[in-house]
This record gives C-alpha cells, structure tokens and sequence, in this order.
C-alpha cells in the first residue's frame, strides 16, 4: 500500500498520522525492518554491502575504493548518505538528556550501558553492511575476522559485534560522499585520527583536510559537521586533546543532519549508537560566542569538526531522498519521528 500525504497531512504533520495509521505493533514492525535503500538512479550511493562477498562467518572485503565527487555539494551528499542508512537501520531516536557532565579521566556515564544479543534475524539483514563500513576503513580486515569468529560461535547471528564500529561508519558515510583521499579525511578504524587531524588542520591551515576543529560553542553548526565527545579519557575541549595528538582514546563523532532554532533542536545521526545507525536529538541555544549550540548532556561533547564546504539548508535532513521517499511510500510512520519533533515536508509524490 503507497501513503500518499494530504493536504492535511501536511499542515498538521505526523501527530495526526500517528494516531491514525495502524497499531503500535505495527509501528514497531517498521521500525524494526527499515526502509529499503533507494534506487542508485534516485541516489547515487553504492549499498555498504556491496563491498563484501560471503556469508557471516566467512566474509570478506572486496572493495575499497571511495567515490570521488566535486565538493559543490558535499555537505548534502554526507546528510544524505547518512540519512539513507538511518532509515536502512529502522529510524531509531534518542533524545540526549541535559545534564552535568561527566568529570575526570574515567568512563562517561551513557558509556555503562550493556547491550543485549541481537535478534539473529536482524543480525543477518546487517551483517554485510556493517562489513562495508568496515571496507571503508584502512587496515580493517583483522577486525572483520574476529567478526567473522564471533559469528562462528556459541551465540552465531546473535552475537553482538567484537569492536565498535562507529569510526567505520563514518568513514564509510565520507567515502561514499567523496572524501576518498586520505589528505581531505583521514578514514580510519577510531574517530580520535580525523579528529586530530583537523585539530592539525587548525593549527597548521592546512588547507587539503576538509575538516578543521573548534571547541563546541565556537562556530556555526551546520548539516554535515561532526559532533565528537572523549570516553576514555573524558575529554573537555580541543586543547585537551591536543595535547595527546596520536595517542589512542575512546571518542565517538555523530554527523550534524538538521539545525532547528526555531525547536531548539541539533539532530545528527551516528553509528553503533545502541549497536545500531540512530538520531540523537540535542537540546541547543546560543552560546556566549552567539552560536547555536547544544546544551551539555551526560556525554560531554568536546570538538565541533567544521566542513570546509558550501553551505546547504539547516533543514537538510527533511530536505533528503529519504525523508520524501517515506512520506510517498510507507504506509506506517515510525513513531520515532514523533521523539524528533520532525515533521515532513510538503512535497509532491507524483
């Protein structure tokens, strides 16, 4: 069945939707299966699991070579690579609670979280696109084999992955949008290398990397910007970390998809988020310097990597492939949304 929005749809939004489209189960069920990635002559972004071959347990890389792509539009080719996989991972939202932050060296506090097994059935609908996450990582292939040893063990599908993949996805998100040189963004297997290269970035001018690093509070926030917060160590600004460029750390960068002023919201989308791709929703407002920012929470958020692009709409994840494919095509609206305060936009489904 199509849902195509009506007139009233679109002036109210998803509060009516919601009430009227089908049981919570039902909800859940869409949530839980995602939304099939577009077609490439839609969007132009390769599924990650094109990169590998094998079944889990006996998977490989195959591919790594990254799209290269004029940097016009670059900050919205990252919003949508991201946007697609979100939605590919069931539109999961979490809204990141104000609070004091967390002080000292030790682990964060959102860190203490344990993850149960995964359902073995989504296990195997994921495995192959975590593994190309993988593949857009350098250096990667060990980490994949212990994968592989995880799957080929007591717990097989079910087993939650060995190592965290949120550097992976990232990198991956930034291959698929064009960044497939190392000078411009250096992919990795941890955020703390581009991190420091655009804290190197700043200090240097250099002008190859496409990200450069401020202090959160510092400069604009804008759609395909990088948020990052320190778990290990518990990092407060980018002085802190430069001070042990090279050296490993526990971070963790979600990518900007919408600035909402009008909300008070930043909305960006992140990796292995609760061993899934999901949206946190920030609470924001200005900041001393007159930047939009967000309020602190439990996880610090210590570095705002800036991209050195043109800028697109604030409301850039309402304005992707996505969002308008869903809104024409799927008959349940995950209840998500309505955590996200997102309402969709008019659009035309013809």
């Amino acid at each position: 069945m199509n849902f195509y929005p009506t007139p009233l749809f679109r002036s109210v939004g998803l509060a009516l939707l919601l009430t009227i489209s089908g049981s919570a189960v039902a909800q859940q069920r869409a949530q839980q299966s995602g939304f099939a990635r577009l077609d490439k002559s839609v969007l132009p972004i390769s599924s990650p699991a094109t990169r590998v071959q094998g079944a889990p347990g006996n998977m490989t890389i195959i591919e790594r070579t990254c799209a290269s792509a004029p940097s016009a539009d670059l900050r919205r080719r990252i919003v949508n690579t991201a946007v697609q996989e979100w939605a590919f991972f069931g539109f999961g939202v979490d809204e990141q609670r104000t609070a004091t932050p967390a002080t000292g060296a030790g682990t964060n506090g959102n860190n203490r979280r344990r993850f149960p097994l995964l359902d073995p059935e989504e296990g195997l609908r994921i495995a192959d696109s975590i593994g190309g996450y993988w593949a857009a990582a350098p250096n990667s292939d060990w980490i994949l084999q212990r994968q592989n040893e995880a799957w080929n063990g007591e717990n097989g599908l079910a087993s939650r992955h060995r190592d965290p993949w949120s550097a992976a996805f990232i990198s991956w998100v930034m291959c698929e949008s064009g960044l497939g040189q190392p000078e411009q963004f250096q992919r990795a297997i941890a955020h703390h290398s581009y991190i420091d290269q655009a804290i190197k970035a700043r200090d240097s001018n250099d002008n190859a990397a496409m990200y450069t690093a401020f202090d959160i509070g510092e400069a604009e926030i804008e759609p395909g910007d990088l948020l990052c917060s320190g778990m290990r160590p518990v990092y407060r600004s980018i002085e802190e970390r430069r001070q042990q460029l090279g050296v490993g750390a526990r971070t963790h960068c979600d990518i900007v998809v919408q600035v909402d002023t009008t909300k008070g919201q930043i909305l960006t989308i992140g990796g292995n988020v609760g061993s899934s791709v999901r949206m946190k929703v920030f609470s924001a407002a200005v900041s001393a310097a007159k930047h939009f920012t967000p309020l602190p929470t439990a996880r610090l958020l210590f570095a705002h990597l800036k991209l050195k692009a043109t800028a697109v709409s604030q409301d850039a994840l309402l304005q992707s492939p996505t969002l308008h494919a869903l809104q024409c095509t799927m008959p349940v609206v995950p209840s998500s949304f309505a955590t996200a305060s997102l309402l969709l936009p008019a659009t035309s489904c013809e």
